[in-house]
């Protein structure tokens, strides 16, 4: 490996296709910087959950009726 492969792999944004300026590069780095710091921030505060309401993900087998239709909304 030469110094500059060493120097390319070490970057940590890479453009897939076509070419970013500057000025895009450093919008997409404001962007992620914001969105990691918006996730640390939610982390930290204590009792917040991801989804939002108090209702279970779950559904009770037992109250559930035998048939849905496959047109129903609620499935």
């Amino acid at each position: 490996m030469n110094p500059t492969d060493t120097a390319v792999s070490s970057r940590l944004v890479r453009v897939e296709k076509g070419e970013a300026n500057e000025e895009e590069l450093a919008a997409v780095t404001a962007l992620l910087l914001a969105r990691a710091a918006a996730s640390a921030r939610h982390a930290q505060i204590p009792g917040s959950r991801t989804a939002g309401s108090g209702k279970a993900g779950w559904r009770r087998l037992e109250r559930a009726r035998g048939f849905r239709a496959p047109h129903s909304w609620q499935g």
